[in-house]
């Protein structure tokens, strides 16, 4: 077998692109596959700066370095959750690989910047990933918000995207389903968030951090036990495997056929929308959600009772998400 760009000996098969690739052809395939979703989807406009959420995982390393390797103006910000060693772990592979490249990293703290960490948050009603998502939405988009910063762009590949649909469709929530776009533009207290991986699965971005020689953390959070989107990932696995392409058809099929048909489901819940009484953070509540965290993880011991509180939803800056990608 040979590389299919340079007759090169491959280091990755790709099934569903029919194709083996060698070490510098299949970067320059991770290259092109990021330049093609940036410029579809119109994320990045020139001289726009750009915040990436680095986490030490492999997606969201693989992300900036790609953002940077195709000229845009990308800093990072690492959010401590206070996981214990899981967090200083991957603190540190954040701060190894701004200083390998000469890149500038923000370092916000969850405990000191707001007073609480994501297990303690594990008393309130949110289970762990759910009051993580939460923070980071909020803490990344604020520090993005307050900086200056045009665009927030995230690591979510194509399996975290595929996997969030899956369980977006079982349930056929709508509003989760208006706002899973690649692109949710740029509205008042809202940066443009971006999702630039959406084309590659997370065993190329895995091996594009092993082609690049960026180290990453590799444990999953000890926390994410039980988290529901790590079996829709083991499903639509094995129908990958027995069909290749499966994950990127049903993406894609959403994204440009579906997804334009809820637009009026969008447009709805941005006109909802208005600064939180307490923190100014967008919101369709009259205290955001990250501020009702805040007080539920303030007051320790409180039990909730069993009949049901209205919900109110997140709100992203729909067509103007998902977990926090690695």
């Amino acid at each position: 077998m040979k590389c299919a760009r340079c007759d090169a000996p491959p280091v990755i098969e790709l099934r569903a692109r029919r194709m083996a690739l060698c070490g510098g052809c299949f970067a320059a395939h991770c290259r092109d596959q990021v330049r093609k979703a940036v410029d579809r989807h119109q994320m990045i406009r020139p001289g726009e700066r750009v915040l990436v959420a680095v986490s030490g995982g492999k997606d969201s390393l693989a992300a900036w370095d790609l953002l940077t390797e195709l000229g845009h103006h990308a800093d990072g910000m690492y959010l401590g959750l206070g996981i214990g060693g899981y967090s200083d772990r991957s603190a540190e592979a954040a701060r190894a690989f701004a200083a390998g490249r000469g890149l500038h990293l923000i370092e916000v703290d969850l405990a000191a910047d707001v007073g609480f960490s994501i297990p303690q948050a594990a008393g309130t009603r949110r289970v762990p990933c759910s009051a993580c998502g939460l923070s980071k939405r909020h803490m990344l988009n604020k520090i993005a918000v307050e900086r200056g910063y045009q665009v927030l762009a995230t690591g979510h590949n194509l399996d975290d995207e595929a996997a969030v649909l899956f369980g977006n469709v079982l349930t056929w929530d709508l509003p989760y389903l208006a706002r899973q776009q690649p692109v949710l533009p740029q509205a008042p207290g809202f940066a443009r968030r971006v999702k630039p991986l959406t084309g590659l699965t997370e065993r190329e971005t895995a091996a594009y951090c092993v082609v690049r020689r960026i180290g990453y953390v590799v444990e999953e959070c000890p926390m994410a036990a039980g988290n529901r989107h790590l079996a829709y990932k083991e499903l639509l696995n094995t129908l990958e495997e027995r069909s290749p392409g499966t994950k990127a058809a049903f993406l894609s099929g959403f994204t440009q056929r579906l997804a334009p048909l809820l637009a009026d489901v969008a447009a709805g819940e941005r006109a909802a929308v208005h600064p939180c009484a307490r923190c100014g953070s967008p919101t369709i509540a009259e205290v955001c959600a990250f501020c009702r965290l805040a007080d539920q993880v303030g007051r320790p011991g409180r039990r909730h009772g069993r009949r049901r509180r209205h919900r109110q939803r997140r709100v992203q800056p729909a067509a103007v998400s998902s977990p926090s990608a690695g």
